[in-house]
């Protein structure tokens, strides 16, 4: 096979090429390091992707081509799968329902937020680690934003929700109105059980409307940008301890734009002071140890609270 030899003295490069149809510029071409490239490019992808964690890599390479950068979408897929990159987005479904489960409508429309001890609000979200997810939740006083208890929690039972209700109420009294999404542990008997034993009246979002809980959804996305996505939790106990002194932060030292400025604790304990908070109902209520017989109690007491709570 005829072959281009640049040290043979009889002839030209320039008449080597013609005799040969070669195209004298390839001679010059240098392959790039493709290594290289795909370790600048993998930076980029990572600059963006820091800024933006819930974009995949559609989103990521029209970032890239409004920067000026030349790349095959798929070669930014490849780049994001071998790096382990992807979007960060709900994949538990943390908010599933029961039909057979009695909802309540939503009750803070139209209300005024004047102090502590009005309106409480929960929500569950996600946490990954990298042996899976666990799951939080958070009970939050609407007016001053304060993360009242919260618990994690390795499944999405009903009995870690009642946890942190049981806590927030021993240590708070009662609220006038709780509200949640419609999920399971929301509607489920228990929970229902031990808001109407206080004289809570429940009020629940709608089917996806979630700005109907906007208060605790901001609260997510603080924790997870000033803290989850920061440090990262290797196992449940990294995360509890980081968790627990996040939210310390959150209540005693983080300002709040929202609140002029405050933290939820001066907002929360001011009030508290000048006695604007609401009175508690001192009424007991239901212990983890109770729950399991909780079925042979909610009798005629129970069906005649859901009948006036259905009047409201």
């Amino acid at each position: 096979m005829a072959h281009l030899d640049k040290t043979y003295p009889g002839l030209s490069i320039k008449r080597q090429c013609d005799a040969l149809s070669l195209n004298r510029s390839s001679l010059y071409y240098q392959a790039k390091d493709d290594s290289d490239n795909d370790e600048i490019l993998l930076n980029q992808i990572r600059d963006i992707w820091e800024k933006w964690p819930f974009y995949g890599y559609r989103r990521i390479h029209i970032i890239l081509i409004k920067q000026g950068l030349i790349v095959n979408r798929k070669r930014v897929q490849q780049l994001m799968k071998e790096a382990g990159i992807q979007a960060i987005y709900p994949c538990p479904n943390t908010s599933a329902n029961i039909k057979e489960h009695r909802k309540y409508p939503y009750l803070l429309k139209n209300i005024d937020l004047i102090r502590p001890n009005q309106v409480w609000a929960t929500d569950i979200t996600y946490i990954k680690l990298p042996t899976g997810f666990v799951y939080l939740v958070a009970i939050l006083d609407v007016f001053s934003r304060r993360i009242l208890s919260w618990r994690l929690s390795n499944s999405l039972s009903t009995i870690f929700c009642l946890e942190a209700l049981n806590e927030a109420l021993e240590t708070y009294g009662a609220p006038e109105i709780f509200n949640s999404d419609q999920g399971a542990q929301f509607t489920s008997d228990e929970w229902i059980y031990s808001l109407l034993n206080w004289g809570i009246k429940p009020s629940m979002t709608g089917v996806g409307r979630c700005l109907d809980n906007i208060h605790q959804e901001r609260f997510w996305r603080t924790l997870k940008y000033e803290n989850t996505y920061i440090y990262g939790y290797e196992d449940m106990g990294d995360a509890r301890l980081k968790i627990g002194n996040f939210i310390e932060f959150y209540n005693h030292e983080r300002p709040h734009q929202s609140l002029d400025y405050h933290t939820p604790e001066e907002l929360f304990r001011v009030d508290c002071i000048k006695g604007v908070q609401a009175d508690c109902v001192e009424t007991p209520i239901l212990t983890l140890e109770e729950l399991p017989s909780l079925e042979h109690n909610l009798t005629v007491n129970f069906n005649k609270n859901l009948e006036l709570i259905s009047l409201i």
